[in-house]
């Protein structure tokens, strides 16, 4: 996902998530920063935020936000 990822986008790649989570698989979402995107990186958080927030009943956090260069991610696991 980029910083500036649309609703639209973010909603069909939860969908997919879910379902993979449905499957006892593990998801890893990753924001990807290029250029001046690195100086706001509160969008990635907020980005992942809402992630978590949509994947909070089917699953848990196995990875809280990890900032690693220009890339932030997030792992998810079955409850």
């Amino acid at each position: 996902m980029r910083p500036k990822t649309d609703d639209h986008d973010m909603e069909y790649k939860i969908k997919h998530a879910r379902s993979f989570i449905d499957q006892k698989y593990k998801v890893k979402f990753t924001v990807q920063f290029r250029g001046r995107e690195l100086a706001y990186k509160e969008f990635g958080v907020r980005l992942l935020e809402k992630v978590q927030d949509a994947m909070e009943d089917i699953a848990k956090v196995e990875s809280e936000i990890k900032s690693e260069g220009r890339n932030m991610t997030m792992i998810f696991t079955a409850k």
